[in-house]
């Protein structure tokens, strides 16, 4: 019987959590059907089925973390013989190859008949030859009795699996709701709808906890959690880390959002300052290219990239991810806001894949949007530089002419690995995007 091993679905991860099954024992699955929701250190994923059949067993459960490599569950295939009675037999012709999806790789199990225990050896002495065939005869299994017909369900007590996104799975999960039992007005069952049935808003997913007997709270450290702990460990302990800060005056930048959001242009995208800083970050590599290089400690190296991956920092339930957007200096206006909204809205369902979590070259972290100013931002491993956007506000300022006018006001922090780059260079870069958010109209000079 098939049985479907945990794969490694990221660039050499270890293990993952299995967070909610798809299919029950039971349940025909084709290829490429929706088999389970992991959770790895970087993302939730769906794992297809690379076999059709029938689910016979599922071989872990719920919560529970498995290796890379372990069997999760059993589906049976059309060409596995399940009688015993039938033994297995040489034959010229190979085995079936089954199908199977890209990235699992070949089998290398093939599917076995199982064989008929041999009948234990008898001490009575052979009776004659009549005698022994009448006993053959004896021996004969009899033909087994076929299950009686069951009553077909009726329609009221079918149960079927209702459809709804993962996150809201994981919502209903951690509440104790059965996604069944939720009623909506449309075919897929929405977080509105498990959060009106539990009779109260309920924060993203909520991470599983338990009481311990002094009272206190006991959060388990794994999947997106563990890996940032241990990325954050690694990045704080490895790099050097400087940080220098400006605030600035960035009323400029602030009409030019207000003007942009009424331009039919970007009428379906978001534009915030999040956007004009990621584009002046990548204006700014242009003249100081060694904020977007890696330090490579094995060919004593600096290994200066040719194109921006900007990572952006999301805030979700299971914790911070930094997805990036591939090539964003290559990118419009428009395109950079698309990007960067598709990219937060898929960190905070929880459908980032891992492949959107590697390869980024500099990040850019928004810790405005909470109300702090600034703050000393840890690099993401392997890149060499980290841009915080601190909080903008309305503050007394003083002008080029020295009078105390309002004006809309915020700080910059850049950490920056000083094995890569220099203060020189920090500086100058730190220093360019700031003049393009003091007046976007500096953009036009590089």
């Amino acid at each position: 019987m098939p049985e479907f091993k945990l794969p490694d679905v990221g660039e050499g991860l270890t293990e993952a959590e299995i967070i909610t099954w798809q299919v029950s024992v039971g349940d025909t699955v084709a290829i490429n059907d929706v088999l389970v929701e992991i959770e790895t250190a970087k993302s939730l994923v769906e794992l297809p089925s690379p076999y059709a059949g029938e689910v016979r067993a599922l071989l872990v459960s719920e919560g529970d973390t498995v290796l890379v490599g372990t069997p999760i569950i059993a589906i049976g295939s059309a060409d596995v013989v399940e009688d015993a009675s039938v033994e297995t037999r040489p034959s010229a012709e190979p085995a079936k190859r089954e199908a199977m999806l890209v990235g699992y790789g070949p089998r290398t199990d093939a599917p076995t008949r199982r064989r008929r225990p041999s009948a234990p050896a008898s001490s009575v002495p052979a009776p004659s030859r009549v005698a022994s065939v009448d006993t053959e005869r004896v021996r004969q299994p009899a033909p087994p009795t076929p299950p009686a017909p069951q009553a077909p369900v009726p329609p009221s007590r079918l149960k079927l699996r209702p459809l709804a996104k993962p996150p809201v799975r994981k919502l209903a999960k951690d509440l104790g709701i059965d996604l069944a039992d939720v009623p909506t007005t449309g075919d897929v069952v929405t977080r509105a709808d498990v959060e009106a049935f539990a009779g109260r808003v309920v924060p993203d997913a909520p991470v599983a906890a338990r009481p311990d007997e002094a009272g206190e709270t006991r959060i388990p450290i794994k999947g997106v959690r563990k890996f940032t702990a241990e990325a954050m460990v690694r990045s704080a302990f490895t790099a050097p880390h400087v940080t220098e800060w400006v605030t600035l005056d960035v009323s400029r930048t602030m009409q030019l959002v207000a003007r942009l959001k009424s331009d039919p242009a970007f009428g379906a995208v978001k534009v915030s300052p999040t956007l004009i800083a990621a584009k002046a970050i990548c204006l700014a590599m242009r003249r100081t290219p060694e904020l977007n290089a890696r330090w490579d400690e094995v060919a004593q190296e600096i290994v200066v990239k040719k194109a921006v991956n900007l990572g952006i920092a999301a805030a979700t339930a299971r914790g911070l991810v930094v997805p990036n957007v591939v090539g964003a200096d290559s990118l419009s206006l428009v395109e950079l806001a698309a990007a960067i909204g598709e990219l937060t809205t898929t960190a905070r369902e929880g459908r980032t894949q891992p492949a959107q979590m590697t390869g980024g070259t500099f990040s850019l972290t928004n810790i405005g949007v909470f109300g702090i100013d600034a703050g000393t931002p840890i690099l993401n491993p392997g890149e060499s530089g980290i841009l915080a956007l601190g909080s903008i506000e309305r503050r007394a300022w003083v002008d080029e002419e020295d009078n105390v006018v309002p004006r809309w006001v915020t700080t910059l922090a850049l950490s920056f690995d000083h094995r890569v780059v220099d203060g020189e260079q920090g500086s100058r870069f730190l220093a360019d995007v700031a003049a393009i958010l003091r007046d976007p109209a500096q953009a036009l000079t590089y």
